[in-house]
C-alpha cells in the first residue's frame, strides 16, 4: 500500500499556513484550498494544474476581444510563475501562455476583471490584444519579454545537449535493450575517464584564505601542507590554480565570496577517517584522486533553480518495480508532462547580469528513483521530486535528500520529513537527489556519513551493473565557520560514497548530498568574474569548457546563460543592495 504523505492535520496546517503567508491572493477561500489539496493527493491521473495546491484563478470577459480571459497565478505565496489563457469561446480550447515575473519580491501581478487588463507593477497592460502574443511567441525567443518588459513569455524551444549525451538518450529510446549499452560502454571505456592525480611538488608554509570555510583536516602541522599539481581553470588572488596546497581555501579572482580548494582524500586527517560514523575502506585509486570544492559566501548570493527542457522529465522511472505502479498513472504524481507549463533550463536574462556561478542539479528521471532496497516498494519508488519557483513538478517524498529555498530568502538541506510538507508555501524551489552522504548528528554537532553510505542498492548510488561505485561524482554540502553559512560544491574526479562523505567531512560539512555523476556536462560548473569590463567565464577543468557554444568573433554563449540546456541546473546570483 503506498504511503500518503499527508494526513487531515497536516494539510490543516498546510491550508493555515497558505492562508496566513503575505501576499497569498484574496480570492483564495479556505474551500477552495481544501478542494485543490484533495485534488493535489488524489490518486489518479492530474493536469500539471492540479498539482498545484494553493494556485489562484481569476477569469474576466474581454468584450472587445471577444475573448474570455484568465490568469492562474501558480503559487500566489511566490508570484513568479502564471498561465495566462484566451478562449475565443465557451466550447473552445483556451490558448495557453506561460509569463514568468522575474522579480516576484518587488512586481504584483494581478488581473484587473475591469477592462481586463493585467496590473504589473501598478502598469496595466493587454497582452491578447491584436497579435502581440503570437508575435511575441514567433520571436523564438526562451524569453520573450511582454508588458513592456516587466513579464516573459516562456517559449518552448529546443534545450542543447552534448554529443556523449545524445547519443545515449538515442540509443535508450531508439535501440532495443538500449540502456545496456550505454551502460557497458560507461562501464568499460568511460569509468576513471576523467581521473586527476597530481604528486606532491612542495608544501605550503603560507597560503590560503583569512576568510571562507573551514580547511580540510589533515595530518600536516600549519604551514607544511603538500601542495600538489591542479587543473583548476579559475583564475585564484594570492594562489596558482596549477599548483595548490591541499584543503586551503583560495580567493576566486573578481567575485568576492567564492572561494576555491583542492584536496586527495589521501590526506584526510586519521581522525576524520576513523569515524565518527561507518564508511567503506578507500581504495587506491580514489584515494590518490584530486578533486575540487568550490565555496559560496550565502550571506553575498541568492540562489535559484530551473528544470531542463526534457529533464527531469514527470514521467515514471523505469528502476522501480511494476508492482507499486498504480493502475492508470502517467507518472508518480498522476502527471504526465508539465504542459502547458515550459521548461526552459536557462537563467532568465533579466538577473543573468547578476549570476554568479551555474552548476547541473541532478539526476534525470530516468535514473533518479529506486531500484533496489526498501525505498523501491513503497512512495510508488521514491521519486526524486523538485520544485521550481514555488510549482510543484514532482513532488517531495520523505527519507530523501532535499536541497531548498523559502520565500524569506533562507537555504536549507536536509533529508525530507512527512512534517516538512507544512513548508510547501513557502517553498521557492526545492531539488531532491537520492539519500544523505552525511547527515547532521546533534549530539557530535557535525556530519556523519548516512546510514546508506555503504550500500549499492538501497542507496542508489548508481555506478556499475557489478556495483562497483567508484565514478565521476558531484555533489553539494552545508557548512559554518566564522558565524557565515557556505554552499560548497565538491567535484570528485573518481569517487565512491564513502570517499565523498569523508572528504565533505573533513571539510567540516553538517550536511551533504549527491547531485550528478559520470560525465563532465553531468558534473559541470562554471563561474563569471566581471574583470575590465568584460565577463570571463571559468570552469572547474578545461574540459568543462567544451560545452560553451560560440558566435562569430569567438565570444562565448555560456550554458545555462546564453543558451536553454536540456538539463536542470542551480545558480547563484549576487544579492542586490536594498532600494
Amino acid at each position: 500500500m503506498q504511503e500518503i504523505a499527508k494526513g487531515l492535520g497536516g494539510l490543516a496546517l498546510t491550508l493555515t499556513a497558505a492562508l496566513a503567508l503575505t501576499g497569498a491572493a484574496r480570492a483564495q477561500t479556505a474551500d477552495t484550498l481544501v478542494a485543490q489539496r484533495a485534488a493535489y493527493d488524489a490518486v489518479r491521473a492530474k493536469t500539471i494544474l492540479e498539482l498545484q495546491p494553493f494556485r489562484n484563478t481569476v477569469t474576466a470577459t474581454d468584450a472587445a476581444a471577444g475573448l474570455e480571459i484568465t490568469l492562474i497565478d501558480l503559487n500566489p505565496n511566490v508570484g513568479a510563475w502564471y498561465l495566462l489563457q484566451t478562449r475565443s469561446g465557451a466550447n473552445k480550447a483556451p490558448a495557453n501562455y506561460h509569463l514568468e515575473n522575474p522579480a516576484p519580491g518587488q512586481r504584483r501581478v494581478t488581473l484587473d476583471p475591469a477592462g481586463p487588463a493585467l496590473v504589473v507593477d501598478g502598469t496595466r497592460c493587454r497582452p491578447w490584444a491584436g497579435e502581440t502574443l503570437a508575435q511575441v511567441r514567433a520571436t523564438g525567443l526562451a524569453y520573450a519579454p511582454v508588458c513592456d518588459g516587466k513579464l516573459y513569455l516562456r517559449n518552448k524551444v529546443s534545450g542543447a545537449r552534448t554529443t556523449l549525451e545524445a547519443t545515449a538518450e538515442f540509443l535508450r529510446d531508439n535501440v532495443w535493450g538500449g540502456e545496456n549499452i550505454v551502460r557497458f560502454v560507461r562501464d568499460n571505456f568511460f569509468k576513471d575517464s576523467q581521473l586527476e592525480t597530481g604528486e606532491a611538488v612542495g608544501s605550503a608554509a603560507v597560503g590560503g584564505a583569512a576568510a571562507g570555510p573551514a580547511p580540510m583536516l589533515t595530518n600536516f602541522a600549519p604551514g607544511e601542507r603538500p601542495v600538489i599539481s591542479t587543473l583548476l581553470d579559475m583564475a585564484l588572488e594570492g594562489g596558482d590554480p596549477k599548483r595548490m596546497a591541499v584543503g586551503l581555501w583560495y580567493p576566486v579572482s573578481g567575485l568576492p565570496g567564492v572561494f576555491a580548494s583542492t584536496f586527495q582524500p589521501r590526506y584526510i586527517a586519521d581522525a576524520v577517517m576513523q569515524g565518527p560514523g561507518v564508511a567503506n575502506r578507500l581504495d587506491g585509486i580514489e584515494a590518490g584522486a584530486t578533486g575540487y570544492m568550490i565555496g559560496f559566501d550565502m550571506g553575498q548570493f541568492d540562489i535559484g533553480f530551473a528544470v531542463g527542457t526534457d529533464h527531469p522529465a514527470l514521467g515514471w522511472s523505469p528502476r522501480p518495480p511494476w508492482n507499486v505502479r498504480p493502475k492508470g498513472l502517467p507518472g508518480p504524481d498522476g502527471v504526465r508532462n508539465a504542459d502547458p507549463l515550459v521548461m526552459l533550463g536557462m537563467v532568465n536574462p533579466e538577473i543573468a547580469d547578476r549570476a554568479v556561478a551555474t552548476f547541473t542539479a541532478g539526476f534525470k528521471r530516468q535514473h533518479g528513483a529506486f531500484k533496489y532496497g526498501d525505498m523501491a516498494g513503497f512512495n510508488y519508488g521514491h521519486h526524486y521530486g523538485f520544485i521550481e519557483k514555488g510549482v510543484v513538478l514532482s513532488k517531495l517524498w520523505p527519507g530523501l535528500s532535499t536541497l531548498y529555498a523559502l520565500t524569506d530568502g533562507s537555504l536549507h538541506m536536509k533529508t525530507w520529513t512527512k512534517a516538512d510538507d507544512a513548508l510547501l508555501p513557502r517553498i521557492s524551489f526545492a531539488r531532491q537527489n537520492g539519500v544523505p552522504i552525511l547527515e547532521f548528528d546533534p549530539e557530535t554537532d557535525m556530519g556523519v556519513p548516512g546510514d546508506r553510505v555503504t550500500k549499492w542498492g538501497p542507496g542508489n548510488w548508481s555506478g556499475s551493473a557489478k556495483a562497483e561505485l567508484r565514478t565521476l561524482r558531484a555533489g553539494a554540502c552545508m557548512a559554518r565557520a566564522q558565524g557565515t553559512r557556505y554552499l560548497i560544491y565538491g567535484y570528485f574526479s573518481t569517487a565512491t560514497p564513502s570517499a565523498m562523505a569523508r572528504t565533505f567531512q573533513a571539510y567540516g560539512c553538517d550536511y551533504a548530498m549527491l547531485l550528478d555523476m559520470n560525465a563532465l556536462e553531468h558534473t559541470y560548473l562554471a563561474v563569471y568574474a566581471r574583470q575590465g569590463g568584460q565577463v570571463h567565464v571559468e570552469h572547474l577543468v578545461p574540459g568543462m569548457a567544451l560545452i560553451e557554444k560560440k558566435v562569430s568573433g569567438g565570444t562565448i554563449l555560456p550554458r545555462f546563460i546564453g543558451f536553454a540546456d536540456n538539463r536542470d541546473l542551480f545558480y547563484l546570483t549576487r544579492k542586490e543592495a536594498p532600494k
